[in-house]
């Protein structure tokens, strides 16, 4: 999305150890009007697969994936890290390392938000190591519900989350990418060109 690619080269920060800080367009401050463009290129991308629901992960999967709900006329769903008092009954319970957090973060959502037989994608910020997109497609599973696609906004491909992604058994889903940076190294970012 060349966009996205344009403010990722001119806004983008690359941190070192693979972190690449998108705060100003993604993780902190967003805006609306990209946002949008992003829901619509999601739903260009996946306009030939029947979907019933988003899910996502808090926070920073929620503006892609509320706009890309918002194109597809779905719901969208976001695994919370942390448990509310409002959040009672049965609860889909997962965890996965936090690259920019260090250690593990739970992913739960409700199981009345996920349903058996539905058609879920899963939108996120980032595909990098892919666990947490396993975890979430491990709740999809665990919800009876049919995996159907992977959105992400930028994917990092030498951390090799794709591959993982392959190997864990899906393979038969479309796995896309807004923007995809090949490297890192150096301090630079290096995206691949459209």
């Amino acid at each position: 999305m060349k966009a996205l690619i344009e403010r990722i080269q001119a806004e983008g920060q690359n941190l070192g150890s693979g972190i690449l800080k998108i705060d100003s367009l993604l993780n902190h401050q967003l805006y609306p009007d990209l946002m949008m463009e992003m829901g619509k290129e999601m739903a260009r991308m996946f306009s030939g697969v029947q979907i019933d629901r988003i899910l996502t992960a808090e926070i920073s999967g929620i503006a892609p994936s509320l706009m890309a709900g918002y194109v597809m006329n779905v719901p969208v769903v976001y695994a919370r890290k942390l448990k509310p008092i409002t959040m009672s009954g049965p609860v889909f319970l997962e965890t996965a390392p936090s690259h920019t957090k260090g250690g593990e973060v739970n992913l739960l959502v409700s199981a009345e938000f996920l349903h058996a037989g539905e058609n879920v994608l899963i939108i996120d910020d980032f595909l990098a190591s892919g666990k947490t997109l396993l975890a979430l497609a491990r709740m999809v599973k665990s919800a009876k519900s049919n995996l159907v696609g992977v959105g992400v906004v930028v994917e990092k491909t030498f951390e090799g989350g794709r591959d993982l992604m392959l190997k864990s058994g899906y393979n038969n889903i479309p796995i896309h990418a807004l923007a995809t940076i090949v490297s890192m190294d150096n301090g630079k970012i290096v995206l691949k060109e459209e």
